[in-house]
């Protein structure tokens, strides 16, 4: 909101696990008039029931929500880009098995392409490269400092 001015028409796409901070932005997305395109894995999608919860809100408010597994159908046209830790506390264990699935997850300037001429980058961080590559972490599209600073405020 802070950098569009706005969140209202905007489109997030989500490239990455199913996890909690996914599941968070799909019960409040469609509230707020954003339309979100999901990526994940085979096996790796956000929980069925916030799911139906959030097609439920995508017809209520006239927004469009998309779950595939093609990291790149998910970015074609968005304005922002964000993803998450695929390996959060308790999962070490499935490292492995965890990288391997997420191959071709990660966002990079390629991915970007298809997206929006205004797209940006988000990232609750820590962040690993596996994740999102050096290009888009640290290029003049990444707010991931200015989200860390904003999220400082709510805690």
């Amino acid at each position: 909101q802070e950098h569009y001015g706005g969140l209202e028409g905007l489109t997030i796409a989500w490239i990455g696990d199913g996890n909690n901070v996914l599941q968070s932005i799909m019960t409040s997305a469609a509230k707020l008039g954003m339309h979100l395109r999901i990526a994940t894995p085979r096996g790796f999608e956000p929980d069925l029931g916030i799911t139906k919860m959030a097609e439920q809100n995508s017809k209520e408010y006239g927004t469009k929500l998309l779950l595939t597994t093609d990291p790149l159908e998910a970015a074609d046209s968005a304005n922002v880009l964000v993803t998450d830790t695929w390996i959060s506390m308790g999962q070490e264990a499935e490292k492995k098995e965890r990288l391997k699935a997420f191959q071709g997850y990660q966002i990079t300037m390629q991915t970007a392409k298809s997206a929006a001429s205004n797209w940006t980058f988000l990232h609750c961080l820590p962040r690993k490269p596996e994740e999102v590559d050096d290009e888009v972490f640290y290029s003049p599209r990444s707010l991931v400092f200015q989200e860390a600073e904003n999220r400082k405020w709510t805690i």
